[in-house]
């Protein structure tokens, strides 16, 4: 077993900083769903990484087409954006290690000690339960007190 240990701020911010195309996993064509808000935000101009969206059951997201399985997808991407429920995070994990991704990211509220395992002694950097659009925010100027940067100037509250 190798041993791992969440990275640091500073080294999140390094790994989005060489960061240059992102596979969302499990993205949906709901609104109301983190993943829609987390490829919405990553497909603005406060980004700038080319996106793929992974997911069997969708065939289009936000006008771009989406594709069932990592292989599936026409690059390899550097990061893999993870929203599944953590019991697929190992298998999700072992995908990425075999399309060569040099990241395993699992979202907010997602941890699996067997996907860090797998990621890890692949030599791929893995983050657990942080918010890709939160941590980038944070790092380059997207975050205020209300949480993000609405780009609204106003007195009224």
């Amino acid at each position: 077993m190798t041993t791992w240990s969440p990275p640091s701020a500073r080294e999140r911010k390094a790994i989005l900083d060489r960061t240059r195309s992102i596979a969302i996993v499990g993205v949906s064509s709901k609104p109301s769903r983190a993943s829609y808000f987390v490829a919405t935000y990553l497909l603005s101009s406060s980004a700038d990484y080319e996106v793929y969206f992974v997911n069997p059951v969708e065939t289009e997201v936000l006008g771009r087409p989406v594709y069932a399985s990592l292989a599936d997808l026409p690059v390899v991407p550097d990061l893999v954006d993870v929203f599944r429920k953590p019991t697929d995070l190992p298998g999700v994990a072992r995908e990425a290690v075999d399309i060569g991704a040099k990241v395993f990211w699992g979202q907010l509220g997602l941890h699996s000690d067997e996907a860090v395992e797998i990621a890890h002694a692949a030599g791929l950097d893995v983050v657990m339960d942080r918010c890709l659009k939160i941590e980038h925010a944070r790092f380059h100027g997207g975050l205020h007190l209300a949480g993000f940067d609405t780009g609204v100037i106003s007195s009224k509250r």
